[in-house]
Formats: structure tokens, sequence, C-alpha cells
């Protein structure tokens, strides 16, 4: 059986490869270590579904389940060959063919002409203030992850940064466009 393959089960599939372990503990690792920046476990459900999905695809194994005084019982999870494999397999995948994905930022570029010009200027130019931010944040943390990370567990990281930087070259740009009049329409809706 193949599995449908996402971030958050490659990230589950990694994680229980390292150790068996139970889902909140899943859940806390990657936030412990950033990685909820490029998986998303807001919502811990999400973690639970995607859990279920790699049980009944006999990706991961139950390994045992705990009950510890005071706490509620914890269904320890284990890689099986089959996931050790997918696993190998989705990551060499996503690593090497560009996936079709549907971001929210090109898809409101292409609807630009909904509101007036110096709207979309007033609202790229938050944009830009958020991006700054979050570039700041990506130097920092890169900064001091590099004091003690070795590169490899910070790819990630400058891969978002290069992204980043080269959003805020582009909508600096639309913005100057915009408020120099090379960029404009009609408005009339």
């Amino acid at each position: 059986m193949s599995s449908r393959r996402s971030p958050l089960a490659m990230a589950l599939l990694s994680l229980v490869a390292e150790e068996p372990m139970h889902a909140y503990r899943m859940q806390q690792m990657i936030k412990e270590r950033r990685k909820d920046d490029v998986v998303n476990v807001a919502q811990r459900n999400s973690v639970y579904q995607t859990i279920d999905r790699l049980l009944r695809d006999g990706l991961i194994a139950v390994r045992e389940t705990l009950r510890e005084e005071g706490r509620p019982e914890r269904t320890v999870y284990e890689l099986t060959a089959a996931g050790r494999e997918a696993l190998r397999r989705w990551l060499r995948t996503m690593l090497s063919a560009p996936a079709r994905e549907f971001p929210e930022f090109p898809a409101a570029l292409a609807f630009l002409p909904v509101l007036r010009p110096d709207e979309v200027r007033a609202a790229l130019e938050e944009r830009l203030a958020s991006l700054e931010e979050r570039s700041a944040a990506l130097d920092a943390d890169l900064a001091e992850g590099a004091a003690f990370l070795p590169r490899l567990f910070l790819v990630e990281s400058e891969y978002r940064q290069v992204v980043t930087a080269a959003e805020l070259d582009y909508v600096r740009g639309l913005v100057a466009d915009l408020r120099e009049g090379r960029l404009g329409w009609d408005y009339e809706l």
C-alpha cells in the first residue's frame, strides 16, 4: 500500500526512525527543534490523524502502550521496514521534484485588480514590515544555531532566509512600481 506523503507524515516517520516514541513527544520534538516553521503541528489533532494514517498504512506499528501514574495512557510507535522505505522514497522525491504548491501570496497577486492600487500598496507595505521581521528573526536563529549546531541542521533555515530575501526584493520593487505609477489599473469593482 502506498501512503500519501506530506511534510507532517515525513517528520513523524523521521522521528520514530530515531527512536520509538508517543504522539505527544513527536509534537514536542518538532517544536523543540523549531521544525514547526516548516511542518504544521499547530493542531494536535493533525498529528494524531497522520499517525492513524501511518499506522493504517503499515508505515509505523504500536510498540507498547504505557500508563504512568497521573498521566494519560500513551501509545509508543516504532518505524516499520515499509515506513523506513517510504520515508527514504518521500525524501528523495521531495528533494528532487518541485511540488505543485498553491501558496496564498501568488494567488493574491493574481487578483490584484479586486483592490484599488493604493490598497494594494498599503497591504504590500504591511507585508514588507512582516518580511523584514521574519528576515531578522531568521538571521538571529541562524547565528544562534550556528554556535552549537552543524550546518546540516540549519539548511532549511538557510533556505527560508534566501526565499524571504528574494520575496523582500520582489515586494519592494512592486511597492516602488505602484508608488511611481509604473504599475496601476482602473479600479471599477
